[in-house]
């Protein structure tokens, strides 16, 4: 294999800055919601606490629906296509947020966000899988997932400052611009597959077309989705992001509210509080990614750091809230360990399966993803509400937690066709 198909290529430099800005501003549109709540959204509209923590998750009901139709169209027709619309579509239903003041249409906006921001995760995995080779693909999928946290940090500060100078609704409609305009330059700068990219070495085009054909071949076929949905990896792996994912959007979501609450500082000092797990959680997926392509296990860099993840929590319910700073640093290590598994886990769900299927089993296990996320989100701000602290959101979340580590363990990986392939060395 040349040295371009293995090494960091024209491909790193040109489609990994444009997949984590992409996934940034989807990221964007979903996690400011947390900042709008806690800054007055509820005062102004007469939202109470259980009409809040719905508006909080619907967005997740959405995102539920359209996942394996986003991946089948992905896969066999074009996810450049279906990212284009899709950055458009949820950069205006992102901007009516600050516009609308009928709880009612705030209801469906959150829902039809969550539909349109549904397509890009599964999209841009088999957008990766397309370009990536199976040990590039835990790098590749992490640098496209950093844009979760490193949106989260920087849009944490920011958007404490729009608020501070725009207020609430401002905040949403200057947010709601960005995917709007890169949408014209995503269309610009990329291309489905390899075959069709002008600006890639030819000798690299043809190896690595090449390379991800003999991946493929090291497969059992697997004749549909219903097939794959079927088997026991794919059933384990569903139930185990959709435990995860409660813990991952309870703590998104709410984090600033959390924050806030047992605190008297102002906004801008929130916003700077809740970038810190994220900045810890940076940092982390990129050196587990790097050792997890290194030695080609997925696993084991997956349910040690959700087990932290609980402990974390779990701790910080015992500390109670008379320890501030001490459960803060729980938190943000908490935040960073729940991030840190992303790149080997969606690296480990593509190695499951063959490229015909693969995607469909990404949108599914997504979607149970999106399910949790919902649950989480909706839970977690209805307990902090309903008990009038976080104590009994941190159980719930070290439980969910605890779940998903439990049932990474449990996973067997499928016998293949050949383990020759996917397991001979780099040339």
């Amino acid at each position: 294999m040349p040295a371009g198909v293995q090494g960091y290529s024209s491909r790193w430099a040109r489609l990994m800055p444009i997949a984590f800005i992409t996934y940034s501003l989807a990221y964007l549109d979903r996690a400011n919601y947390s900042f709008g709540a806690a800054s007055g959204m509820a005062a102004d509209l007469k939202i109470d606490a259980a009409a809040s923590s719905l508006l909080g998750a619907l967005f997740f009901l959405g995102y539920f629906f359209f996942q394996v139709p986003a991946a089948y169209y992905a896969e066999q027709r074009s996810a450049k296509k279906l990212i284009f619309w899709s950055l458009l579509l949820w950069g205006v239903l992102a901007g009516a947020t600050g516009l609308l003041s009928d709880i009612s249409l705030l209801y469906i906006d959150r829902f039809l966000l969550g539909v349109m921001e549904s397509v890009v995760l599964p999209g841009m995995l088999i957008f990766l899988s397309h370009w990536f080779t199976r040990a590039e693909r835990s790098r590749a999928n992490t640098f496209l997932i950093l844009g979760n946290p490193i949106t989260v940090l920087w849009m944490s500060v920011v958007s404490g400052y729009l608020i501070k100078f725009f207020g609430w609704r401002g905040m949403f409609i200057i947010e709601g611009l960005p995917p709007i305009i890169w949408a014209f330059v995503w269309w610009k700068l990329v291309e489905d597959r390899p075959i069709q990219a002008r600006w890639l070495d030819p000798a690299e085009r043809t190896e690595l077309e090449a390379t991800l054909a003999e991946e493929q071949r090291a497969f059992r076929p697997v004749k549909n989705y219903a097939a794959a949905f079927r088997t026991p990896a794919v059933i384990i792996l569903a139930a185990q992001y959709f435990t995860w994912s409660i813990g991952v959007y309870g703590f998104v979501i709410w984090l600033p509210s959390m924050l806030k609450s047992g605190s008297t500082l102002g906004m801008v000092a929130i916003g700077w509080l809740s970038a810190a797990p994220y900045l810890a959680a940076a940092a982390l997926m990129v050196v587990t990614s790097v050792f997890s392509d290194a030695s080609r296990e997925r696993k084991a860099f997956v349910w040690p750091y959700l087990l932290v993840g609980a402990v974390a929590f779990y701790a910080s319910y015992l500390l109670g809230s008379t320890h501030y700073w001490l459960s803060f640093v729980l938190l943000v290590i908490a935040g960073g360990a729940m991030y840190a598994p992303y790149g080997p886990f969606f690296a480990m769900i593509a190695e499951l399966l063959p490229r015909n299927v693969a995607g469909g089993a990404m949108a599914l296990i997504n979607s149970c993803g999106a399910l949790g996320s919902f649950v989480g989100s909706y839970f977690v701000g209805w307990l902090n509400g309903a008990t009038g602290g976080n104590g009994a959101s941190f159980v719930f979340m070290a439980a969910a937690l605890l779940a998903s580590a439990l049932l990474t363990l449990s996973l067997r990986a499928p016998a293949r066709a050949s383990a020759t392939v996917l397991d001979a060395p780099a040339h």
